[in-house]
């Protein structure tokens, strides 16, 4: 299984679109991996996880062929993480693509209430409606949603689980703590490549989104509990400039407790 990072930035991205805070101001200056789009992922060249505003730079940048992906799990209805208007662009006379075949879109209630303001059938895509300890199958992939500690007045956001070829993922945007009943779906697991809300950096609070402290600590309890094993991979992603690290001082941060730090189009093969 290989996993593409194509954005690893909460909603502002990094620097943000307006911003002129310092944090914003390093990064640019850095440039590298402090420049960061919203927050997606790729597998194998053919399944992603959200569908950001950013999708086409990550089309440019040679990272993602979308006419190739076949299945989307969204996390959740936030336009950093879903950008139905783009799913329009899959239809003809805006897309002209060989042996086309459906695009699975998978998510909660509020996605689909979305997609309803976009021709899907145009575009050749189905939505799959989602719920919390649901389990399914996208093509060779098996799945299971999981809930999230995230906008949790208006929708079920949704964490995934995700199996193919015998290795697994753990997918955990956006989400502070995990709720209870996700630590009990996540007993056992034995997952290959987790990869854990940052959003927060130095910051405190584990409601919504984590930090650093949350992360490592999320981290020893998926050990505890047999959801990951001495050979497992945990990655953190989705950074604000509000959480005031940029990559180097991420690293210094987390290399300490085997956590890597994520970078648009970082590749991990697991």
């Amino acid at each position: 299984m290989e996993v593409t990072f194509l954005g690893t930035a909460a909603a502002e991205g990094w620097p943000g679109l307006f911003c002129e805070c310092e944090n914003c101001r390093r990064a640019r200056e850095a440039g590298g991996r402090n420049i960061r789009t919203r927050t997606s992922l790729l597998v194998d060249g053919i399944y992603m996880v959200d569908f950001p505003p950013d999708n086409y730079i990550h089309v440019l940048r040679g990272d993602l062929v979308l006419s190739k992906v076949e299945h989307i799990f969204v996390t959740h209805a936030h336009q950093d993480h879903f950008y139905p208007e783009d799913i329009a662009m899959r239809a003809e006379p805006f897309a002209h693509i060989n042996r086309r075949k459906t695009l699975h879109i998978y998510g909660n209630r509020k996605v689909g209430e979305w997609l309803s303001g976009v021709e899907v059938e145009k575009a050749g895509a189905q939505y799959h409606p989602l719920r919390p300890w649901d389990e399914f199958a996208a093509g060779d992939m098996k799945g299971k949603a999981l809930l999230a500690d995230h906008d949790t007045k208006n929708q079920e956001a949704l964490l995934y689980l995700l199996e193919r070829h015998g290795k697994k993922l753990f997918v955990g945007f956006d989400t502070g703590w995990f709720p209870e009943e996700t630590w009990r779906a996540l007993e056992g697991a034995e997952i290959d490549l987790a990869v854990l809300d940052c959003t927060n950096g130095r910051l405190e609070g584990r409601r919504g989104h984590m930090g650093i402290e949350a992360v490592v600590e999320a981290k020893a309890r998926m050990e505890e509990i047999g959801a990951l094993k001495p050979s497992s991979k945990v990655v953190a992603t989705h950074f604000s400039h509000n959480g005031g690290l940029l990559y180097d001082e991420l690293v210094d941060a987390l290399s300490g407790f085997g956590i890597e730090v994520a970078y648009d189009g970082m590749r991990v093969e697991v």
